[in-house]
């Protein structure tokens, strides 16, 4: 400023002896200011940026076998494209003990999801990875008062599993998927979290009977928490549904999307199931509220869910207000 004051003062000199030229030389640098001034916003010091609301914490709850390293990539994402947000993922039931009991997870998870959520009242938003998924969807059914903003399930077995895969072979070597039901419809198999959303579609009786999990938080067998479990759930934002046909692992791929197989293995989806058809823990609400988004993608395999960056981009991002 100091510097464009001295400039426009020597500008005003008169002239010596008051001629015209010196008359024309007065008036000259009132011309040139006023062709300068739409350009004095770039000789000033920039104005600060307004400040931008901080984003609502994240929650991160992993899969079979995971722990909190495998989600280091999603963590870099995040604070690359929404920095300052603040982002827990949560280190309980690490490898092996993520096979205890679903029921024995939530309680856990419960327990270290609800001083977060106290800390964030305009809410939080939960990724959750594969068996994780049905982890944060059963939280999501038990807890009165969760502020849960976007749900964003990560290629999760929402309607079950039944299929081979490298995990059960090594849980399981004996078995194949058409007679693991003897050992998952049991009282000592639903101690098994994989046997806790195992889902044949050849035994669906034994299914519904012996289900001491999914069949429960997908209101496919009554209980005296039915009611109370939809109202929770559709306390959430938006329920964002990952899958894809490469995934390798989630069997079928659809229910990741809440699609099934019938008797015949012919798959069904979301809208022709019968807990949407019955509206049975809050789906179809859901949905005509608009509070749905799939997002199917090809390509990745069930690995990589959580550190593909396209993926991220389009399918996770968009929702971390």
């Amino acid at each position: 400023m100091a510097s464009w004051r001295a400039v426009s003062k020597a500008w005003l000199e008169p002239v010596p002896g008051g001629s015209m030229p010196g008359l024309w030389r007065q008036r000259l640098p009132s011309a040139w200011a006023l062709l300068l001034l739409p350009f004095l916003p770039l000789l000033l010091p920039a104005a600060p940026a307004p400040h931008r609301g901080s984003y609502k914490p994240v929650i991160v709850v992993h899969g079979l076998f995971d722990s909190s390293y495998s989600f280091r990539h999603l963590l870099d994402y995040i604070n690359e494209t929404h920095p300052g947000t603040v982002v827990t993922v949560l280190d309980l039931f690490d490898g092996r003990e993520s096979l205890r009991p679903l029921w024995e997870q939530v309680q856990g998870f419960r327990e270290a999801v609800v001083p977060i959520m106290e800390k964030a009242p305009e809410g939080v938003h939960l990724i959750c990875y594969s068996q994780g998924g049905l982890v944060c969807r059963a939280l999501l059914s038990v807890m009165d008062e969760h502020n849960v903003d976007s749900f964003i399930s990560l290629s999760s077995p929402q309607m079950g599993q039944y299929g081979d895969t490298d995990y059960l072979k090594w849980l399981f070597p004996t078995s194949m998927r058409s007679n693991l039901y003897r050992i998952c419809y049991s009282p000592w198999g639903q101690e098994f979290s994989i046997c806790n959303y195992w889902h044949d579609p050849h035994h669906d009786d034994l299914y519904l009977n012996a289900s001491s999990f999914l069949a429960l938080i997908n209101g496919e067998r009554d209980h005296p928490n039915a009611t109370a479990w939809r109202k929770n759930f559709l306390r959430v934002g938006r329920l964002v549904l990952i899958g894809g046909p490469d995934d390798g692992v989630i069997t079928p791929w659809q229910s990741s999307f809440f699609g099934f197989y019938d008797a015949n293995e012919t798959v069904l989806e979301m809208e022709e199931q019968p807990v949407y058809l019955r509206d049975s823990f809050g789906l179809k609400t859901l949905l005509a509220r608009g509070a749905i988004v799939r997002c199917p993608m090809a390509g990745v395999s069930h690995t990589t869910w959580h550190s593909n960056r396209t993926l991220y981009d389009a399918c996770i991002e968009p929702w971390l207000s």
